[in-house]
Parts: C-alpha cells; structure tokens; sequence
C-alpha cells in the first residue's frame, strides 16, 4: 500500500513520525488527549470535520490536502486549457487550413471526440476540437459538421462557456440545412446551451419545436398548453416539418430517441420556467416514447431511454422544491442497471444538477453526497466546470463542512 492509498489516520501517523513527535506531544498541541490522537490513527474515530483536520495539517506542517487526498491528481483542476483556441477556431472564415482527410477518417475522429467526451475527459478534448473543427469544414459534410459543433457547444457548456456553445450549436442548426433528424439532434444542443444561459423560455421554445418535428404529434393536445406542436420561435423554419405515420410511430428508433430527449430538454426547461405541471406532461410524454425504445443503436448520441426519463422526474421533483420525491425516485432509479450502462458524464452532470438542486432547497447534506458521487463518477465534472466550484463553495460555507467537500475545496483551490 502506498502513502496515497492510506486512510487518513494512517497518514496523521506517518506525519508524526516525519516531524518527530510523539502521540502525546501532537496531543499536546491539539490541546486535545493521547487517546483522542491514538484513536484518529488507527480509524477508530473518524475526522469528519474541516476545522480539525485544517488544526492537524497545521500542526504537523503540511497543507490540508496531504492529509485529505486519497491518492495522486489525476484529473486536472481549475480551468481547461484550449476554449481560447476553440473561440479562434469559431471565428475562423477562411478556406481551412488543415490537410485533406477522407469521410472515413475523419468519421472515426468524430467517433473519438465522442468517447472523449461520454468519458469526461474534458481537458483531452478542448486541446482536439480546434483541429477537429478545421478538419470538418474542409469535408464539407452536414453530418460531421453537425456532430463536430454538437459536441463543440457541449464541451463549451461544461466549461462555463453558455453563450459561445449556443454559437456553435447555432452553426450545427444552419449545417443540418433541411435534414429534419440532424437539425433536431442540433436542437438538444441548442436548448442545453440556452438553458445553460438561463434563458428557459427560449430553450422551451427550441426544444419543443424540434421535438414536435421529429416525433408523432400528440393524439390530443393537453386542456392546459393548446396547440403544443404549434410552438414558433427563431428555430422554427430551420427545422423541416415532414408528415408522420401514426400507425407506425414515425421515423427510426434513432429518431424517436432525438425527439424524446428533446422532450425531456423542454420539460427542464418548463420546470425553470416555473411551469411544473408542463414539465411533468412533457416528461409523461417522453415516457412514452422511451417505453417503445429497445435496444436501439444509439447513433446520436442521446443515452435517451426509461433512466433518462427518470432521472429528469428527479431534477424536476428537486426543481420544485420536493424533497421527498426526489430523494425516493433517485434512491429507486440509481440502483438500475440502466443507471450503471450511462456514460460517465451523464451519470457525473446528473449528479452535479442534483447538488445544486438539493442546494437551492437547503439540503446541505444530499447536496454533498451528490458532489461527491459526481466527483467519484466522472471527476472532471466536479474539477473542471466553474458551475462546481459554485457549487462547492457554497456547501463548504457551512459549519462544519462536511469531509467530502471540504477534501474537493481543496483539490479545486479554494480557500476558506
């Protein structure tokens, strides 16, 4: 075993001994007894408060994070390098640069971005996608145009970037040119940059016009929201409106996948809007578009399926101020084996959305367990995106912070 593997006592121990001291003597510092520093040290009592294990690291001269880390950084911390580039990259004109590539070749590159992306290795993709956006515009393909701005905007979401992802979501928009599938799964991007704005009125509207387009409209439209699938807005004549087939549902498996995430986009995107019992008819429907889903290859990339649905009833129960419901159907949905099939990043901003969400409801403690989870889910969720850090700083304001935070505000650089 490693000195990054040990508990935390074990590490309190070999520190005494680096700096020569015996039990009582850091006792004796604590101003604390023999017994209280011989039972940190073998486990038997455990330091779940910041203020003590600051008092520690103080005493036996190191910084905090020594004795809280459970091993090396492996995930990079604070601001990823690369967004500037991928701003020049965004506003480069000119005819490309970069060396022509066959489909085939730069198909794969897009299929790599991808699981550099569903892996949250944020940082590896930031220092890929200028080249990769040079690459695309010379192929000159809606498809890979649309992919490449797709995950662009996403990236640029993550990182804090709302406004340059809803341009690079816009450019997918104008690739998908009058391919109905391609401007819908433009529009996921779309509605995810703009409620990443706050504009949730926009994201609604965007959202709800590309789901309407793509999917079967509903058999009757809801007493409330009339004329649902009439819903305008500056998308609205980008996106192709082609007729569907009610006996057969419409359009590939793919397809209905679009569509259903979309739902689930403007049902988020009501619930901000205070619009719960919209946002609760938009889940029903995604619900039962997912409930006709099996197997389906997941070419755009969704993770649509009966878990996503689920996890948004959460968000929205969260987003409402239901604390019950939300903490019984995200005990019931994280213990599926769907929940363990989403890619990380999935899994790990799921997470980060509940944390916040517990947050806005005065929830300290599920807000830190849910940041925790993230962090142990996908890391750079937790380490990389400013919304974290927010996130982090607010539950570590509390006294006493709870362990599993405070290890993350210092693993992120900030103080308290």
């Amino acid at each position: 075993m490693t000195t990054d593997d040990l508990p935390i006592g074990r590490r309190v121990a070999r520190w005494r001994v680096r700096r020569s001291m015996t039990q009582q003597q850091l006792a004796d510092r604590l101003c604390r007894s023999k017994s209280w520093v011989d039972k940190v040290e073998r486990g038997v009592r455990s330091l779940d408060r910041y203020s003590v294990i600051q008092e520690l690291a103080e005493v036996l001269r190191v910084n905090p994070e020594v004795l809280l880390s459970q091993g090396p950084q492996r995930t990079p911390v604070g601001t990823v390098d690369g967004v500037d580039d991928i701003r020049a990259a965004l506003a480069c004109y000119d005819t490309p640069q970069a060396p022509e590539q066959t489909t085939g070749e730069t198909r794969r590159q897009i299929g790599y971005a991808w699981l550099t992306y569903q892996h949250a290795d944020y940082a590896q993709l930031a220092r890929a996608l200028p080249a990769l956006l040079d690459v695309v515009q010379g192929a000159r393909s809606p498809e890979l145009l649309v992919q490449a701005y797709r995950i662009t905007s996403a990236l640029l979401v993550k990182l804090g970037e709302a406004d340059l992802g809803w341009l690079a979501a816009d450019r997918a928009m104008a690739a998908a040119k009058d391919d109905k599938t391609l401007a819908a799964t433009a529009a996921v991007s779309v509605g995810q940059a703009l409620r990443a704005s706050g504009r949730d009125r926009l994201a609604l509207t965007a959202t709800l016009t590309g789901g309407n387009c793509i999917l079967p409209p509903p058999t009757a439209a809801s007493p409330s929201n009339p004329g649902d699938h009439e819903v305008g807005g500056p998308w609205r004549d980008q996106i192709p409106r082609q007729p569907h087939d009610r006996r057969s549902g419409a359009g590939s498996a793919g397809e209905r996948a679009v569509g259903g995430t979309l739902l689930l986009q403007a049902a988020l995107a009501a619930g901000g809007c205070g619009e719960h019992r919209r946002a609760d008819e938009l889940t029903d429907r995604a619900a039962g578009v997912a409930a006709n889903l099996r197997g389906y290859d997941d070419q755009h990339r969704t993770s649509f399926g009966p878990v996503a649905v689920e996890l948004t009833r959460v968000l929205l129960a969260a987003q409402r101020g239901d604390a019950a419901e939300a903490v019984r159907r995200h005990s019931t949905v994280v213990r599926r084996e769907g929940w363990r099939r989403l890619p990380a990043e999935y899994r790990g901003a799921y997470l980060l959305d509940l944390a916040r969400a517990y947050l806005q409801m005065g929830d300290l403690r599920g807000a830190a367990r849910a940041l925790v989870d993230a962090d142990h889910v996908a890391p750079a969720e937790v380490r990389c995106r400013p919304l974290a850090r927010t996130v982090i700083a607010e539950i570590a304001r509390a006294r006493p912070a709870p362990a599993g935070v405070a290890r993350l505000a210092t693993v992120v650089g900030l103080t308290r």
